[in-house]
C-alpha cells in the first residue's frame, strides 16, 4: 500500500513489479529483482524462500554477494533517485547498510495483531480458493462442514510462529535503527498514512529532497482491503511472547517524528 502510493508519486521502485496475488489484490509493488535474490539466498541456506522464519543464521555465498552488488550498482546508474520495498529486506539490514550506506530508510511499524491475523487471513485464504474450483459437491461439503473447523485449527497451529516472525523481523529492523543517524530514516504507524501523508510527503521531499509530485494517500488507499485486527493474543499460549511483541512495538514509539 505504500509502496504503491510512493510509485504514484513518482518514486522509481522498481522496473519490474509482482503483480496482484490472493491477499494482495491490488498489487505487491515489490521489486522482482531484490525478490529474487533473496530467496535464492534462503533457499541455499535450506529456508522456505517466503521469509517466514526466524532467529535464522543466514550466509551468503560470494556469488550471490556479487549479484546483489551488480544490481544496486544498475539502479544506482540508471536512475538518481529510486527505492524498493521487499519484506525479506528486513533479514539482510546489516548488509544493505554496508553496500549503500546513504541510502534512506522508511520504516512503517504495523501492529503484531493486524500482521499475523493479515498473514493466517491470506494462506487460509489460497486455502479456500483451492476448494472453490472442486467439484459442486466437494465445495459445499467445505462450505457448510470443514471450513470454520479448518480455519480455526489453523490459525491456532501457525498464530505463533507468526508472531515470531514478526518479532524477528521488527528486532532486525530496531537493531538497524538503533545504529543510524536519526537523519536516515522515518518512522510512521501506517495507520497514519491516511491522516499524514503531507507530512510524509514533506519530509521525503524537503528533509531528503526527492523529487516527487504528490498524489493524496486516499486515492490508493481502501479501507475493505486492509485486514481487520481480531484477537490473536488468544491463539498464543505463551504469554511472555505477546508481553515481548507489545515492548517491541512500544520501542518504534522512540524513533517516531510524525505521532
Amino acid at each position: 500500500l505504500i509502496t504503491n502510493w510512493l510509485f504514484h508519486c513518482g518514486l522509481q521502485v522498481g522496473e519490474r513489479l509482482l503483480g496482484a496475488g490472493e491477499g494482495n489484490k491490488e498489487g505487491h509493488y515489490e521489486d522482482v529483482e531484490f525478490l529474487r535474490i533473496h530467496e535464492e539466498i534462503l533457499a541455499a541456506n535450506g529456508y522456505t524462500p517466503t521469509g517466514l522464519i526466524h532467529h535464522k543464521s543466514i550466509h551468503i555465498s560470494e556469488y550471490q554477494l556479487e549479484k546483489l552488488k551488480a544490481i544496486l550498482k544498475v539502479k544506482a546508474h540508471r536512475f538518481d533517485q529510486w527505492g524498493w520495498k521487499e519484506p525479506r529486506t528486513c533479514l539482510f539490514l546489516d548488509l544493505y547498510r554496508k553496500l549503500i550506506p546513504r541510502a534512506k530508510h522508511l520504516v512503517i511499524v504495523r501492529e503484531y495483531v493486524a500482521v499475523v491475523h493479515s498473514l493466517l487471513k491470506r494462506d487460509f485464504d489460497a486455502l479456500d480458493s483451492r476448494y472453490r474450483h472442486r467439484s459442486l459437491f466437494t465445495r459445499l461439503t467445505w462450505k457448510l462442514f470443514r471450513k470454520n473447523g479448518k480455519r480455526k485449527r489453523y490459525y491456532r497451529k501457525n498464530a505463533t510462529e507468526y508472531l515470531q516472525v514478526w518479532m524477528d523481523y521488527n528486532e532486525h529492523i530496531l537493531d538497524m535503527l538503533d545504529k543510524m543517524p536519526q537523519d536516515d530514516y522515518l518512522v510512521i504507524n501506517y495507520s497514519l498514512l491516511e491522516p499524514r501523508d503531507t507530512d510524509v510527503f514533506s519530509f521525503l521531499t524537503g528533509k531528503w529532497d526527492f523529487k516527487l509530485e504528490y498524489f493524496p494517500f486516499g486515492k490508493v488507499y481502501k479501507k475493505e482491503l486492509i485486514s481487520a485486527k481480531n484477537d490473536i493474543d488468544r491463539l498464543i499460549k505463551d504469554p511472555a511472547l505477546i508481553r515481548k511483541a507489545r515492548e517491541l512495538g512500544d520501542r518504534f514509539k522512540g524513533y517516531m517524528r510524525i505521532i
